[in-house]
């Protein structure tokens, strides 16, 4: 059962490491990144609608909640929205990596906001993510990153963390597929809204243009989220979250492998530093919630 729900991350972990498979060409054509963000989250939410019905799960919510998934939604679209404006300043690869620092932001939302006690592994998380991101920037020994794609790819990062606080944080009577649902319904109106608005058509030009969509929304939303949710129910939140680091590992290897990004050194150390930080936050989270305090930590501090 365990291997199933190790399957199951790695599953969910590859497909959403795919986005720059699918966007890249899209902005290459030239194509509206908002309609294609709203077909992408339209049709991931039938998909899931479909598979609510199936379970014959009410999609009834009251006020308070109706509210609370509104919000959930705008997060998620706006992290989208910065993940992919990130693509036009910084190469897939290092866009992607940057987002991964979410557990990081997560972890200090909690602790300013929340008032958790902040603990010497997530101190330690945070200096060597910082360190990472550093080192993704020196290139022939100098400090040399985009700053506005490091802050709007950041900014990602930031929504997504506060995507995930306030489905920890929110009494919200529903199962995950439940809250995904809603989430990309509210999603597909906020860039439906923003099309509108700016007077992009949302004609699809052609058959092969509407299976690559339905292929974005299936693989990158759908499958990912799905084989999440099972993964966190077969082995737990945070098993699920450390094989998550193979996103943009994943990322890294088709912007290098398709798209001509260069693989260099301080790229390896980056990633490395920023995954590494990332893993010991997800693992202090941990310790947290188990109230125990492993090994290496006993003797520090008072």
């Amino acid at each position: 059962m365990k291997i199933k729900g190790y399957a199951l991350a790695a599953i969910s972990a590859i497909s959403y490491g795919l986005i720059p498979l699918f966007i890249l060409p899209v902005k290459a054509s030239h194509f509206s990144l908002d309609t294609t963000l709203f077909y992408r989250f339209f049709i991931a939410a039938i998909f899931l609608l479909g598979y609510l019905l199936y379970k014959k799960e009410s999609l009834r919510v009251n006020r308070s909640e109706f509210m609370i998934l509104a919000i959930l939604g705008l997060f998620y679209a706006l992290s989208a929205e910065f993940l992919f404006l990130g693509y036009d300043y910084l190469s897939p690869g290092i866009a992607s990596t940057i987002l991964f620092v979410y557990p990081v932001i997560v972890a200090l939302v909690m602790t300013f906001f929340f008032k958790e006690k902040i603990t010497v592994l997530t101190v330690l998380s945070l200096i060597i993510t910082i360190v990472g991101i550093v080192a993704l920037s020196a290139k022939g020994g100098v400090l040399d990153i985009n700053l506005p794609g490091l802050l709007i790819t950041l900014l990602s990062a930031t929504f997504y963390a506060l995507y995930m606080v306030v489905v920890n944080k929110a009494k919200i009577n529903a199962s995950g597929f439940k809250i995904t649902f809603y989430s990309l319904v509210f999603s597909a109106i906020f860039y439906l809204g923003k099309s509108l608005l700016l007077k992009e058509s949302l004609a699809i030009p052609n058959l092969e243009i509407f299976f690559n969509f339905t292929a974005f929304a299936f693989v990158t939303t759908v499958l990912s989220m799905s084989s999440l949710v099972y993964a966190i129910k077969t082995i737990g939140s945070t098993p699920t979250s450390i094989v998550g680091a193979l996103e943009p590992v994943v990322a890294v290897a088709i912007s290098v492998a398709l798209f001509h990004e260069s693989l260099s050194l301080s790229l390896i150390i980056g990633i490395t530093l920023i995954l590494t930080g990332v893993m010991i936050s997800i693992i202090s989270e941990s310790v947290k919630e188990k109230g125990v305090q492993p090994d290496f930590m006993e003797g520090n501090g008072g």
